[in-house]
């Protein structure tokens, strides 16, 4: 078994799914460190310096730079932890199938078929032969972002073992929470170091990306006027009706479901309520500037209408940004898009430059001053319990991260 692949292995195994109800607190789950105290240990026996773990479960480390590049700029690889909550995260039971073309098929058992076919995931058509590492298809299998953590853990495993490897000093950063939001807001860039950085976060092996959305949470409140049914003419206002009036008066295809490439989306996540109160939460996400500020009136303006109907109040929406498009911080810095292509290359992989339909650490991280485009990790259908990765992805992109920061070790024009 591969470093990398024994990494991932153990790394999922590990429970880490961060709490969108717990948003405030970082980490927004207790378990979130037990994961970061063991990438801790596990840089401290690859030999890393300032190995760090703080009460926020930030996992940062040094590696230093080898022979004649002491003096260069350092770079960062950054990668988070913490798993996707959208299905559950807990209890993962990877499993490692060899794939024989057809359908990808992960769980087949009397309560339930998990598959994916080649026709939904084109790509499977290529890995037929291959081994593929996936949940047992109870849980997600979380290569977002543990592909990411261990791939990096592999490379400074690897280059410690071997100082002949070029590279300049890099900085190391396990955060929580990005699946929330958080956007590694306490990373401390200053005591971090580094002068550029990339995260490892992406989709497929090639992928290169430096545009992501801009994001922001919406929290709607609906609030009913309960009566007796039977004497509620002209006095009822039902909560749960007035909360379908409200999503309906959003754009009908600007959904996710009906969206691609540059198209922007509202996207309902969460209902819970009764006829006295309904608490709607919305993602908004659009790639330009002016598309998030008409999405975020495109709300309000609901919001107000639908308060004119049936008295003020009775709609309260709360909006908060979570990350932007880091594209306008990059534009000075596409040497960097253009490191991570050559180094695809210099692999055998054939890159290619894809936006982030969603977003990353360095979205937020970029907008602070530390220019930070994605990376592939090699994984497919992220976020569901279909989500897979193959063991060869998982290997090339270490020789991938190994390539790239070898074009670090040399001054940059």
């Amino acid at each position: 078994m591969s470093d990398v692949l024994d990494r991932f292995l153990r790394y999922v195994a590990v429970d880490s799914e961060s709490d969108p109800d717990n948003a405030d607190e970082v980490p927004s789950a207790p378990r979130e460190h037990a994961m970061a105290r063991l990438l801790a240990d596990e840089l401290e026996a690859i030999g890393l310096d300032d190995v760090s773990c703080d009460e926020h479960a930030y996992v940062t480390a040094s590696l230093p730079a080898s022979a004649g590049a002491e003096g260069l700029p350092a770079l960062g690889l950054i990668a988070h932890f913490d798993s996707a909550h959208d299905v559950c995260a807990l209890g993962v039971k990877p499993q490692v199938i060899t794939y024989e073309g057809g359908d990808l098929v992960i769980r087949d058992e009397p309560d339930g078929r998990v598959a994916v076919s080649p026709a939904e995931c084109p790509e499977l058509e290529g890995l037929a032969g291959q081994d593929i590492v996936c949940s047992d298809g109870t849980t997600l299998l979380s290569a977002d972002d543990k592909a990411g953590v261990a791939e990096i853990a592999a490379l400074v495993a690897r280059l410690k073992k071997d100082p002949t490897l070029a590279h300049p000093a890099l900085k190391v950063a396990f955060v929580p929470d990005e699946e929330i939001g958080h956007g590694a807001s306490l990373l401390d860039l200053d005591a971090f170091g580094a002068t550029w950085a990339y995260t490892v976060d992406g989709g497929a092996l090639g992928e290169v990306a430096y545009e992501t959305f801009n994001a922001v949470e919406a929290k709607v409140d609906v609030n009913g006027k309960v009566v007796h049914p039977g004497h509620a003419k002209d006095l009822m206002v039902n909560a749960i009706t007035v909360a379908r009036e409200f999503d309906a008066l959003l754009p009908e295809w600007e959904r996710p479901e009906h969206t691609e490439g540059y198209e922007g989306y509202f996207h309902a996540i969460r209902e819970e309520g009764t006829s006295e109160h309904v608490r709607i939460d919305y993602i908004l996400r659009d790639f330009f500037d002016d598309g998030i500020e008409a999405r975020r009136q495109a709300m309000l303006d609901a919001a107000a209408f639908l308060d004119s109907r049936y008295g003020e109040g009775t709609v309260e929406v709360a909006l908060r940004d979570e990350y932007r498009n880091m594209a306008s911080a990059l534009k000075d810095c596409m040497f960097l898009v253009d490191n991570a292509l050559a180094a695809n290359r210099a692999c055998g992989v054939e890159p290619f430059v894809q936006e982030v339909r969603g977003g990353t650490d360095g979205s937020q991280l970029s907008l602070r001053g530390l220019p930070c485009p994605n990376l592939a990790t090699g994984g497919f259908l992220c976020h569901s319990q279909r989500e897979f990765i193959p063991v060869s992805s998982l290997e090339r992109q270490v020789d991938v991260l190994q390539e790239l920061v070898a074009l670090f070790a040399v001054p940059q024009a």
